[in-house]
């Protein structure tokens, strides 16, 4: 559940593709429906889907008994509380239906210091949904708003990490933060709680920067992480090292094609992408992953 702009492509179109390449069958529910997304200088048309609307469709899979086969419930940008709240009893009614279902979350509040949704959507995260979610992927502003603390550094983003497993979230992935030791790379970190009085598992990916600003990685990386996590059975390095080397290639496709003036609007090339998205070369990636001591 997320964007779908019919005109461009963040959220469920940063998700669908990669998923059903890998293997997964999509079922979508908008979030929004907007003409674009909001990044566009002429502003964009459309609605915020609110929680009535989602409970009508719920309604109608209900009953035509189709709620029972549902593995993982992937959600990523949700503009209005009752569209929120109602996400939550979708997923109580998927986890009545299959107790094993997984809620992967990538909570898209907003970045560097600016808000994208209502701040009320926070508070709901807070008490309402890190307790059911098993993934989630904020990015560093995200995590700070999560956890009401400033994440600077590996150290503190430790910290809020336990935070979070301490709500209930078996593994955080900060997708994107402004803090790296190695001038030039993105830092990725990961933690996978390890139960009751033991401290996290806690990893770090490095890959190369890419000049300039795109528009559905969060989207994107969600999408793999789920991907690649059902697929090699929670072998994190290994899924981390995938997800990021995909990433790596699919925005170092995007900037080629903005840098040849075929894509002006820095829209991730998926289609172009597509091998990459199903056989990630880690035998040459520039990813590097790593497991951080305690």
């Amino acid at each position: 559940m997320s964007t779908s702009p019919p005109a461009a492509p963040p959220g469920l179109k940063q998700a669908i593709f990669p998923l059903q390449l890998l293997g997964f069958d999509v079922d979508p529910i908008n979030s929004v429906q907007f003409s674009n997304h909001t990044g566009y200088k002429e502003g964009w048309e459309g609605e915020v889907m609110n929680g009535a609307q989602l409970a009508a469709l719920l309604e109608g899979l209900g009953r035509n008994k189709l709620l029972g086969n549902y593995s993982y419930m992937l959600t990523g940008y949700i503009g209005s509380v009752s569209f929120l709240r109602q996400v939550l009893d979708v997923f109580n009614t998927l986890r009545n239906e299959s107790p094993e279902v997984r809620y992967f979350c990538d909570p898209v509040l907003g970045d560097k210091g600016k808000l994208y949704v209502p701040k009320e959507l926070v508070e709901v995260y807070k008490a309402e949904v890190l307790p059911v979610v098993s993934v989630l992927t904020p990015n560093q502003f995200e995590l700070e708003l999560l956890t009401e603390m400033k994440v600077t550094d590996v150290a503190s983003a430790r910290v809020a990490f336990e935070k979070l497993h301490e709500r209930g979230v078996g593994t955080v992935v900060l997708t994107s933060c402004d803090f790296t030791e190695k001038p030039g790379s993105l830092l990725l970190l990961a933690s996978v709680s390890r139960g009751e009085g033991e401290k996290p598992r806690v990893l770090q990916a490095l890959q190369p920067r890419v000049s300039g600003h795109y528009t559905g990685t969060g989207d994107l990386i969600a999408a793999l992480l789920l991907a690649w996590m059902e697929k090699l059975d929670g072998d994190i390095e290994g899924c981390i090292l995938r997800a990021c080397t995909t990433m790596n290639a699919v925005v170092e496709r995007t900037k080629r094609g903005m840098d040849e003036g075929v894509n002006p609007n820095a829209e991730l090339l998926l289609i172009q992408s597509r091998r990459d998205i199903e056989s990630p070369d880690t035998s040459s990636s520039r990813v590097s992953v790593q497991t951080l001591e305690d």
